[in-house]
C-alpha cells in the first residue's frame, strides 16, 4: 500500500515538473520529417524558379565584380 502511494506521488510530481510526456513518439518524428520534407520542396521550387534564380545570380554577380 505505501509503495503505491509513493509511486503516485512520484507520478504526481512528474506531471507538475513538466516531465511527465517530455519526448515524442515515432509517430510525432514521422510527422516532423514529412513536414519537413514538404517545406524543403517548396522552398526548392521557389528558389529554382526563373524570377528568383534570376534575381539570386544578379545579386551574386554584383557581390562578385564590388570593388574593395
Amino acid at each position: 500500500m505505501w509503495t503505491t502511494a509513493r509511486a503516485m506521488r512520484a507520478r504526481a510530481r512528474a506531471f507538475v515538473a513538466g516531465r511527465w510526456d517530455s519526448g515524442m513518439v515515432t509517430s510525432e518524428y514521422a510527422m516532423g520529417i514529412i513536414a519537413a520534407v514538404a517545406f524543403a520542396v517548396v522552398l526548392y521550387k521557389v528558389v529554382t524558379s526563373g524570377q528568383v534564380n534570376a534575381e539570386l545570380q544578379a545579386i551574386v554577380k554584383r557581390a562578385l565584380s564590388a570593388r574593395m
